[in-house]
């Protein structure tokens, strides 16, 4: 806990500073929701075929998904989205001709999440 996930669209790979962002991220969600930056783990998924409308060109992605362990106010939660969609804007460099679409949510994990370490 968070488990973060973030899918971006294949044209942003040379544009899209991802361990930036992820280091960015953690540090903000330990300052924002209380939680223990060893604790924080993120991963991103290429993703090559994006449509939005009827148009297959012009457009790119980034989506991210953090899930946390319950207990974080709604205020708490909105915090978070708000700033995690200010990070993807300080770590995605425009690119000539494309319209970036961004979107974050927070969510709580289910009670049956479990982990180890070894």
């Amino acid at each position: 806990m968070p488990q973060i996930t973030v899918d971006y669209s294949t044209s942003l790979t040379d544009t899209f500073d991802r361990q930036g962002f992820a280091v960015a991220l953690h540090t903000m969600v330990v300052e924002t929701a209380a939680a223990k930056i060893e604790a924080c783990k993120s991963r991103f998924t290429a993703v090559d075929d994006v449509v939005v409308g009827a148009e297959r060109a012009g457009h790119a992605l980034v989506h991210v998904a953090v899930a946390l362990l319950p207990g974080r106010s709604a205020e708490v939660k909105s915090a978070l989205t708000s700033r995690t969609l200010e990070l993807v804007r300080a770590h995605v460099k425009p690119v000539d001709g494309v319209t970036l679409h961004a979107s974050a949510e927070v969510r709580d994990l289910e009670a049956s999440y479990q982990k180890f370490e070894d």
